[in-house]
């Protein structure tokens, strides 16, 4: 029997709150210390907040179509995932008009599920290789493309730009601050991961490990190959991409939003082991405190909605404009409670009732025969 089939994984939705919650600590607090250093908080939630929430994003794409089937159900299926990708982007191009100053990751979030309806017809045995191909391939073929490319614009995606539908695929699939092509090794892995059993405590541990070696493993040869002048003007991240001035050197290094191949192995090997270790607490804990833990981090289930929150949040006429501690807490306070507020109450968030519409369409249409 596979996981899925027995219940909701808490340890998934505390690992989405988690991302959550790093994500949001990127956007408010600061990345430097007053002296200068990059800030604790960057340092661990700089690029692998983001990759955590996609990899994840891999794993729901897998536990939503675990079931095999062929034909018009298949069909149906995929529709329904085409339809929720859709609305997750348009949400995105609403956010990204306005004033919040972030990179709103859900435009880029929802043609990331469009482009991996394909791969959710692979099995693990297939997957798992290929992962491991786009981590190293897709940034070779970027970095070979990318020059060629219409110059890259710092805007979020909004409805505006679809004026310019070359200029905004370009910027969605290989150009912009998440770019689609070299993410899709996150979705993978993420499809990969959502294959196995997920309550199998040693499986578990063996995630854990194995995504806590990818990570130092990859650092430690990207630090070795780089110039730590380089690697240390660098260590707060770039904009998604590195520069596209034909320096084949870029590839070796390992900041966050690079996606070079360093830099994907780095955050998937850490996304994997925050996965693991979420769902390894899920398994040890007792089911009163995996229950609290729910209810605590429910925010985890409900991260579409909370997410967007956070952006309005984040416009000056909602929300005075701040950083620090104190914004964050503030934040941190507001979206745990709301969570807290929808598990308690049985619901799911909004949006993600709405998004997720198109799903339960499809379903119910490949019910009836």
């Amino acid at each position: 029997m596979t996981a899925t089939r027995q219940g909701r994984l808490v340890g998934l939705d505390v690992a989405r709150c988690l991302a959550l919650l790093g994500m949001v600590a990127t956007h408010v607090l600061d990345a430097r210390t007053p002296d200068g250093e990059l800030a604790t908080a960057q340092w661990l939630a700089g690029g692998r907040a983001s990759a955590l929430f996609a990899v994840l994003a891999g794993v729901s794409l897998a536990l939503m179509t675990r079931k095999p089937l062929r034909g018009r159900p298949r069909a149906l299926r995929s529709l329904g995932i085409l339809g929720r990708a859709v609305l997750v982007a348009l949400l995105g191009l609403a956010l990204g008009g306005l004033d919040s100053g972030l990179a709103v990751i859900l435009t880029y979030y929802g043609v990331l599920f469009v482009l991996g309806i394909p791969f959710t017809y692979l099995r693990l045995r297939t997957l798992m290789p290929l992962t491991v191909a786009w981590v190293v391939l897709a940034p070779v073929v970027s970095h070979l493309v990318r020059p060629h490319l219409p110059e890259r614009g710092y805007d979020n995606p909004t409805f505006a730009q679809l004026a310019d539908p070359g200029q905004l695929a370009s910027e969605l699939l290989l150009t912009g601050y998440y770019p689609v092509v070299p993410w899709l090794a996150y979705l993978l892995a993420g499809l990969a991961l959502g294959r196995l059993d997920l309550r199998d405590t040693r499986l578990l541990g063996a995630l854990a490990l194995g995504g806590l070696g990818t990570a130092v493993l990859a650092t430690r040869i990207s630090r070795a190959l780089v110039d730590p002048a380089i690697a240390s003007e660098n260590e707060g991240g770039m904009f998604g991409v590195t520069p596209p001035d034909g320096d084949w050197s870029w590839l070796l290094v390992v900041a966050p939003h690079s996606a070079t191949p360093f830099d994907l192995a780095q955050t998937i090997g850490s996304a994997v082991l925050v996965i693991a270790a979420c769902l390894l607490l899920e398994r040890l804990l007792p089911r009163a405190a995996t229950a609290v833990l729910g209810v605590v981090l429910g925010a985890g289930a409900a991260t579409l909605t909370l997410y967007s929150l956070h952006v309005v949040m984040r416009t000056p006429r909602v929300w005075p404009e701040d950083a620090g501690p104190s914004a964050y807490a503030a934040h941190v306070a507001v979206l745990l409670t709301l969570g807290a507020a929808l598990r308690i109450a049985g619901r799911r968030g909004p949006l993600e009732t709405v998004a997720g519409l198109p799903v339960r369409l499809a379903q119910r249409s490949g019910t009836k025969r």
